[in-house]
Parts: C-alpha cells; structure tokens; sequence
C-alpha cells in the first residue's frame, strides 16, 4: 500500500507550488482514491494529514479545500504576526487617537532615578502590593465579582496568564472543553502543552451545558476553557440564564474553568461568570486592548486553591511580568487614563459597528454592537477560503472561519471581520472592497 505520507507531502508540494490554488477543492475521497489507486482509508488518511498540516479545510456539506496561506504544522491556525501589507482586519488591536498622549503623562514621573531603579527590578507573578490591589478593583470594576489582592497573579501577556492556567489544571494528554468557534492562541496552547481541546457544541445563547456533559461523560474532561463576554471571533456574549445553568453543571461535574475576560471592559456592567461560579473559575486578562497593543501585561484572578498551582506553572515557563508595565498600570489605574481609555475604545468599538453595518446591508453579520467583531456568514456559492484569497489579493487580511474552529471538520463558511486595528478611513475602503467582492461572486469579475 503507498505511504499515505509520500501522497501527502507530493499535494503539500503541489499547494507550496501554487499548482493547487487556495479555495480550489479536492476530489472527494472516493474519487481521490479511485485516481490514486489506493484504500479509501489511505485516502482518508491523506486528507487527515493535509488538514493537521493547516494546508486544507474541510467545510460540512461541500468538501475539501485549499487553504489561504502556508498552514502550520501542528494543525493550529494562529492569528499571530500583523499582516504585511494593506489593511489588516485579521489581527485586532483597538488604538484611539488620544492615547499616547494620556499615556505619556504618567511616565513623567517615573523617569525619576529612585522610582525607575524599583520599577526595573525583577519581580514574580506576585507582582508588587500596589499591582495587586490595581487590579483586583479592576477586576472588581469589569466583572462585578469580589477580588481578594491576595488572589492576584501576572504574567508578561494575556497568553501566558491562559498557558499558565491550562498547564496548572490540565496534565499532557488530558482533555480541555472548549467552545467549538475559539480563541486561535488558546487552540495553538493547548496543542503545545499536549492537551487536547474538545469542541462544545453552541447556540445563539452560548456553550450548551447537556453538550458539555456529554464530553464529560465520553472522556474525562480536565478543565473548560470559556469567553463567555464578547466572545472572539463570534463577538457575542453569553446569555445569563445560560451562563447560570453552565455554573451549575460545572459544579456537578466537579470541572474548574478558565474564563478569558480580555475583550469584556467593552461591555462595563457585564457579570463575569467567576462571579456565578467563583470557587473554580480562573478570570483571566490582559492590558493589551485597554491600553496599547505593546502593553500585553496579563493578570489571573484565581481561587485560592488554585493560586499556588498556577503561580508555579508560570515560574516553569518563565513567564514572568514586567515590574516597569505594573509600576506604569497602576499610576495608569490611579490617575484616571485607565478608564479614560477604556470609555474612548467602547465608543470607538460601537462607532466602528455602525459602519459595518451600515456597509454590509443584508450580510448574515453576528456580533454586540459594543464588539470590535462582526461574524459573516458567507452568501452563497462563496467558500471562506476562496473570500479570504480574493480579499487578500485586493490587499485585506481576514481570517476564515478555520482559523477558530476546533474541529477543522466543521467549518462553516464565514469569515471574522476585525474591526480595530485599521484607520477608520481604511476600514470604509476595505468594507466597501468586501462588499463588492461577496456580491460578485468567487466567479464573477473582481470576485476571486
């Protein structure tokens, strides 16, 4: 029987080669076996491979297809370096005008010798007294639940709070719930830690919590991982009954969480679920979207239980704070620039919705208008993966809907609209370019 591997290695070169272009779909199984002369399970095999490879995309119902872009080798599809060149609506970090003038008002004082020598010493995912008591009323502030400065931890970014939190309740091999559209970092995450996600099923109101039990009870579960305010990339927030019937299954299943809260200070007077499900959520999040995207300081509030545990897989992965960004936070917290820049991205964000809504008539968009998401179910014949081509060749990174899927086997077909990261002039250009693109269709002139 031929390798399945040699087969896979010849259409990876075939794709790197760009004799099989990106939207272009494969035979079906059967007929790709039929024309190799080879087992429908080696078949099989072959396409399993491609897609851990990120090289194609499965979508249900239509078939196999060329991804846009180079995949990764561990099946991930991390959104991780800005885009090259034009406008970037794949990567999503929201910047105001008057920010780094707010910002810089804060630094004066701290080029003084005295504070700035204390500022850059080395500090631990303790972090400083006044760090954790910052961001514990932070929290308080974000998420209506009562934070303990004791329960704080930090890290250098948002994504080593989650790798942290993961590697502390999941061991190498275990099973991690997650929602079946999520965070790319937290897939890539688990992946490295050897965890392995398991996607929960969904409605409009969020993770289903008989699916979640259902996990549970075809393998253990470890830990579920959830965004339940402003989820990314659908840009919605879970629904209280929901989230309240979600608290009570995780306690009987006796299963801890990990709730990412970095995109919830765009909705002030949501409740976190750590506040429904205190003694086992981990609320995790980040400076990154509050402040500026190079401020990436990310910060845990843990129960205590659980607070050793994560504080000691952080030190493992030397995932250590910056004492100059916790010393800059607080003074940032304390002077009012925190919430300053907090009130100008929530009307940014809703400005930035308005326009895309108002540019997308009749598109299948998803997402709160205080998100800087929109979720676009594709108008049909169009593929995401041929979209994402035919914008990316008008100059416009966006993802398709692979990149957050958990199971590459169940992709729809729609792409993340990122809202922030792209002057508001260029954004109106580039809505406009997509909406000229869907309506001509992939084989229309301009359409891809």
């Amino acid at each position: 029987m031929e390798d399945y591997r040699r087969i896979a290695d010849e259409l990876a070169a075939a794709i790197g080669a760009g004799k099989l272009r990106p939207g272009e779909q494969l035979p079906t199984q059967r007929a790709f076996a039929r024309r190799r002369g080879v087992a429908g399970s080696t078949a099989a095999r072959v396409y399993r491979e491609l897609v851990r490879r990120g090289l194609v995309v499965g979508e249900v119902g239509r078939g196999t297809f060329v991804r846009a872009g180079q995949g990764d080798p561990a099946g991930a599809v991390p959104l991780a370096e800005p885009a090259p060149a034009g406008v970037d609506m794949e990567l999503n970090y929201p910047e105001v005008p008057e920010q780094s003038a707010l910002l810089a008002g804060a630094l004066a004082a701290m080029v003084r010798p005295d504070v700035l020598g204390a500022a850059l010493r080395p500090v631990g995912a303790a972090g400083t007294a006044a760090a954790r008591a910052a961001f514990a009323a932070l929290a308080e502030r974000a998420g209506g639940v009562p934070v303990r400065p004791a329960d704080v931890l930090f890290a250098g970014s948002g994504r080593q709070v989650i790798a942290g939190a993961l590697a502390a309740l999941v061991p190498p091999g275990g099973r991690l719930g997650v929602e079946a559209l999520t965070f790319p970092v937290a897939k890539a995450v688990a992946r490295r830690l050897g965890i392995t996600p398991v996607p929960l099923p969904m409605d409009e109101h969020g993770v289903l919590p008989a699916a979640l039990a259902a996990a549970h009870r075809a393998a253990p579960l470890r830990a579920v991982y959830l965004q339940p305010r402003l989820h990314n990339p659908l840009g919605v927030t879970a629904d209280p009954a929901r989230c309240a019937e979600l608290a009570e299954t995780v306690r009987k299943l006796d299963l801890p969480v990990v709730e990412d809260a970095i995109w919830a200070f765009l909705c002030p007077g949501s409740t976190a679920f750590a506040a429904l499900a205190p003694e086992r959520t981990i609320l995790v999040d980040s400076l990154s979207k509050r402040l500026a995207p190079g401020l990436t300081t990310g910060f845990a509030v843990l129960p205590p239980q659980l607070r050793e545990p994560v504080r000691a897989a952080l030190r493992a992965g030397g995932w250590a704070p910056s004492g100059f960004a916790l010393e800059a936070a607080v003074r940032w917290a304390g002077d009012g620039t925190l919430a300053a820049l907090e009130r100008a991205k929530r009307a940014d964000a809703a400005r930035r919705q308005r326009l895309a809504r108002r540019l997308l008539p009749g598109a299948a968009l998803r997402g709160d208008p205080r998100s800087y998401h929109l979720w676009w179910e594709l108008p049909s014949p169009w593929r995401a993966e041929a979209f994402v081509a035919a914008a990316a060749a008008a100059g416009i990174a966006l993802p398709p809907a692979a990149a957050f899927a958990v199971e590459a086997r169940a992709t729809p077909s729609a792409v993340r609209l990122g809202l922030a990261t792209a002057p508001l002039p260029e954004l109106e250009q580039a809505l406009r370019t997509l909406r000229r693109i869907a309506s001509g269709g992939p084989s229309e002139p301009g359409g891809g």
